[in-house]
């Protein structure tokens, strides 16, 4: 029988719409941001990283889903301060959950589990196999960005899909990428995504996110600090929800922003983003950032939960921690699943990463079982720490003095 959730949000997107009040301030504490994809390996290593610092293919199990509970209002009714949301489990551990976002064409159902493609290890046939394989399983939400290299192989395997009939139409999947540094100016937004959706072979995305929230200058980009400047949010922004008004996107949102950077955002925006996607495992957990996004009505997406080993920045902290082990032989499931329990209990949602068959359905059977309160207290006590500071963007003669700043003191 399924069971049905009652999550209770604070809406602020209706709130927004309608004429009420405004999002929670953000305060000290709790960071946010870091690298994406690039989940850990479960047994064995993973490929190399990418330019962004995103992982290779993976040796062992990784990543999962969450139940967000976060949504977006439809349109239907002024809810003033709080809606419910009402999630309904699957009935089966495979099955995935999904969250409303909302969207240029009303409410937006996202699976809380998606398909992550940043692995610059495989060559486009290999991951366009792994994507087939994966939408045979039962994933339908995929992740990528201009800057992974991906999103060609990745529209040849939903075209392919499509041909074979494990898809009846390309509304069944929910595709995101991302806005890349280099072309975070806001006569660039537009075309960029444009190049994105041709990549893909796509009439439109159904999240676009602004990977990260710096700019560099226009042209082929490999991230010398003399590159990097301050991010125009008003204008970067604007041109983002141009771009989901022209139905080139239905939902806009962010990557890697803290409080502070989407307090600011929130200031002028006439869209707010839908999601925030950024860091996070039982090592570095973003409570503060969490219920931020919560209070504002932005459902967050944790990349990395299992500590992302394989990549250069990495570790295998978070699968050996004794902690997480020995929970996971009380239950009876590995430390990968019972990351991704708790990642789903939470309310986050998720990209995951591996391209092994067994793995990818040890993936989806996070659904149908829950951590006890008292596992929840332990995880809770684990030591913090994040992987991914972007030390590099950080310069006497650049916008960002010091990890503080680029950080907003949320580190």
């Amino acid at each position: 029988m399924a069971l049905v959730e009652v999550v209770v949000v604070t809406a602020w997107w209706w709130r927004w719409q309608h004429g009420g009040g405004g999002g929670v301030g953000c305060g000290g504490g709790g960071g946010c941001g870091g690298f994406e994809g690039g989940g850990g390996c479960g047994g064995g290593g993973g490929g190399g990283g990418d330019g962004d610092g995103n992982g290779g293919g993976c040796g062992g199990s990784e990543s999962g889903g969450v139940s967000g509970g976060v949504g977006c209002g439809s349109g239907d009714g002024i809810i003033s301060k709080e809606k419910e949301l009402k999630m309904v489990n699957p009935a089966s551990s495979s099955q995935i959950p999904e969250v409303v976002l909302g969207s240029s064409t009303g409410p937006k159902s996202m699976p809380v589990l998606a398909f992550g493609t940043a692995a610059n290890n495989l060559q486009p046939i290999q991951l366009k196999t792994a994507v087939i394989e994966a939408i045979k399983l039962g994933y339908r939400h995929f992740d990528t960005a201009a800057v992974y290299g991906s999103e060609q192989p990745l529209g040849e395997a939903i075209k392919e899909a499509l041909k074979l009939g494990l898809v009846a139409s390309r509304d069944q999947l929910f595709i995101t990428s991302k806005l890349w540094s280099n072309d975070a100016h806001p006569h660039l937004v537009i075309p960029a995504l444009k190049k994105s959706l041709e990549n893909l072979q796509l009439e439109y995305l159904d999240l676009y996110l602004i990977h990260w929230p710096i700019s560099a200058k226009p042209g082929k980009f490999v991230f010398p600090l003399v590159d990097v400047m301050p991010m125009d949010f008003k204008g970067v922004w604007a041109a983002m929800e141009e771009s989901q008004r022209l139905g080139l996107t239905k939902s806009i949102g962010v990557s890697n922003f803290t409080c502070k950077k989407i307090e600011t955002l929130l200031s002028h925006a006439t869209i707010p983003p839908s999601v925030n996607q950024v860091e996070m495992s039982p090592f570095w957990q973003q409570q503060k950032l969490r219920d931020f996004c919560k209070a504002n009505g932005i459902v967050v997406t944790a990349f990395s939960p299992l500590g992302a080993k394989g990549t250069s920045w990495g570790s295998n902290h978070v699968m050996e921690s004794k902690v997480l082990q020995d929970i996971a032989e009380a239950r009876g499931k590995t430390v990968a699943q019972v990351c991704i329990r708790w990642v789903y209990q939470v309310g986050a949602t998720l990209a995951v990463k591996s391209y092994n068959k067994e793995r990818l359905k040890q993936n989806l059977q996070v659904f149908d079982w829950e951590l006890s309160e008292d596992d929840l207290h332990k995880i809770n006590q684990i030591p913090q720490h994040k992987m991914v500071t972007r030390g590099e963007l950080v310069s006497a003669d650049g916008p960002y003095k010091s990890l503080e700043e680029f950080w907003d003191g949320e580190i």
